[in-house]
């Protein structure tokens, strides 16, 4: 038989903290930016020498968009990359790669809308 009682497990609870880590995301009164580990492990990535590598690349980045001004046109290069037969580093490529990497570096907070 079923309880109808919410239980809560004490080790997982934040009371009355300044900040939370949440999926990748770190949680402010401000507003949301990103975990600070992930940005390092995005600005740390090598360059990509196999598409799985690249796909990686783009999945990690990629869960940050929000936070990257442009993100679609900035990473249209690699995206390109994806498609049949066009895995090739062009310089644009490596430009887009590179742009990437510092805009994390620069990522905002997004605040939290103020319904009053």
């Amino acid at each position: 038989m079923r309880s109808n009682q919410l239980l809560a497990k004490q080790s997982k609870c934040y009371f009355g903290v300044p900040q939370v880590e949440y999926l990748g995301h770190v949680i402010y009164i401000e507003g949301v930016s990103t975990d600070p580990a992930k940005i390092v492990a995005v600005q740390n990535w090598p360059m990509s020498a196999t598409l799985k590598q690249l796909i990686g690349f783009l999945g990690l980045a990629g869960y940050y968009r929000r936070f990257v001004r442009n993100y679609g046109t900035m990473a249209r290069p690699l995206t390109e990359m994806l498609k049949k037969d066009k895995f090739q580093w062009t310089p644009a490529a490596k430009i887009a790669f590179q742009q990437l990497q510092e805009s994390f570096t620069s990522a905002s907070v997004l605040s939290m809308p103020n319904f009053t």
